[in-house]
């Protein structure tokens, strides 16, 4: 039992990094960039929960949809400000950017609501399972991040193949300079994506700070870095790669805190990562890419 109650847990941690790894994997997929600001923004939209529910006294429900709006706001300046005028620079200015935007919101939250640690409260309100004559609880923050990481990979999955932004975001991933010759605005297809992946990363954060009920500016700088590593994982600029990288790091991760060593857990999981990349460097689901000269 205790094996299950590890693994379920881990299931639920991999679902938020599946969540978190969903924004990376759409942005790079399509725009080809590494937003290393992605972590921040979950940890932003932990703090406008916070605000809502702790300090202002309203709803959750409230809360997570401020979250989400302002996360996705967030997501667009950021886009615009730092990323859109770098569409033609190099890789390396594009990572220094992303950088410097990670920390100039972790010092905006330091500046704001201070370094001490946040008590969040959970903005989940249903019971815990009790399985096996009570030898196996699953509680219900795990239930629902699991069951909203399936609901939201389905949701991302269909939107991507079945609506008109979902194939123009295909079409500019493919080819920019073709899709741009078909009409499809690419500056607004981008920054949708952008949108799109902060309102996740709002979800994600609130999901984590849920579970683990401590906010602090630094609180999504680590889940961030672990979200990318499961997003190659799992093969970057894939859907189901992000979610079976996402769930796989996270049942890895606990797992190794289980039974080799808490101290060791991250050691192991950028260890397999190598090991993987080592195998498929690709990913799991990656597909290579060959350049017609």
């Amino acid at each position: 039992m205790s094996f299950i109650s590890y693994l379920v847990n881990g299931i639920s941690l991999g679902s938020v990094y599946a969540i978190i790894a969903l924004g990376y994997t759409m942005v790079y997929g399509i725009a080809k960039m590494l937003n290393f600001a992605h972590g921040d923004v979950i940890m932003i939209g932990g703090y406008v929960t916070f605000m809502i529910m702790s300090t202002m006294g309203l709803s959750p429900w409230l809360g997570i949809v401020a979250a989400v709006v302002v996360c996705t706001l967030l997501g667009v300046v950021i886009e615009k400000i730092a990323y859109k005028p770098l569409r033609g620079a190099s890789p390396l200015a594009v990572l220094i950017t992303a950088i410097g935007v990670s920390y100039f919101l972790q010092n905006i939250a330091l500046l704001i609501f201070g370094a001490n640690t946040k008590s969040f409260t959970s903005v989940v309100s249903i019971p815990d399972l009790v399985l096996a004559d009570g030898q196996l609880t699953i509680s219900g923050e795990t239930i629902v991040t699991i069951i909203a990481s399936v609901i939201i990979m389905i949701a991302m999955t269909l939107f991507i193949k079945k609506t008109k932004t979902g194939r123009a975001m295909n079409a500019v991933s493919e080819d920019k300079g073709a899709a741009q010759l078909m009409g499809i605005n690419v500056n607004k297809t981008i920054s949708i994506t952008f949108a799109i992946g902060s309102g996740l990363a709002a979800i994600a954060g609130i999901l984590l700070v849920s579970s683990y009920p401590a906010l602090t500016p630094y609180t999504g700088a680590m889940p961030g870095i672990k979200a990318f590593v499961a997003a190659v994982f799992g093969g970057i600029g894939s859907v189901p790669g992000a979610m079976i990288g996402g769930i796989l790091l996270g049942v890895i991760e606990n797992l190794s805190k289980a039974y080799i060593s808490s101290q060791l857990a991250d050691a192991i999981v950028f260890a397999v990562l190598i090991i993987v990349l080592l195998v498929k460097p690709t990913g799991i689901l990656g597909k290579e890419i060959r350049e017609k000269v």
